[in-house]
């Protein structure tokens, strides 16, 4: 409870799901996912993720490097925030160096829908280009 609250003084955020831990570099927020994303993840964390991004321009950062599983219902989550963040005109990152990630966006048919990175990215600035292999201004 006091490196919760530690956190929270020192500005980071807190996630209402013991799977999520963001904080904010610079100007983008980044929030790193671990474990399941499966339904019951996914109902404990779409009332944060839409806070996150129901301001104009939301820069989002979902680092997937911890995550064990994702079904459909994760999926659906992510294809959720990047609509959100789309009609923002804001901008999401994955970052994930996973095969079977990127394995199962293709499989789903959305092996371009998502902007996708290895490793955390410098603060986002903006919209950027949203495909397979595209990397943060900067």
């Amino acid at each position: 409870m006091a490196e919760r609250d530690a956190a929270h003084a020192a500005g980071h955020h807190t996630a209402p799901h013991p799977g999520a831990d963001p904080v904010v570099p610079g100007t983008a927020t980044v929030v790193s996912l671990h474990g399941e994303i499966d339904l019951p993840a996914v109902l404990a964390l779409s009332d944060r993720l839409d806070d996150l991004t129901a301001h104009a321009h939301p820069a989002l950062v979902l680092d997937l490097r911890s995550v064990d599983f994702i079904d459909c219902a994760g999926l659906g989550a992510l294809c959720r925030v990047r609509n959100r963040i789309l009609a923002r005109r804001g901008r999401l990152l994955l970052v994930t160096e996973s095969r079977g990630f990127h394995g199962l966006l293709r499989a789903a048919g959305l092996g371009g829908v998502f902007e996708v990175v290895a490793g955390l990215p410098r603060p986002l600035h903006g919209p950027g280009p949203c495909g397979p292999g595209a990397t943060p201004p900067g």
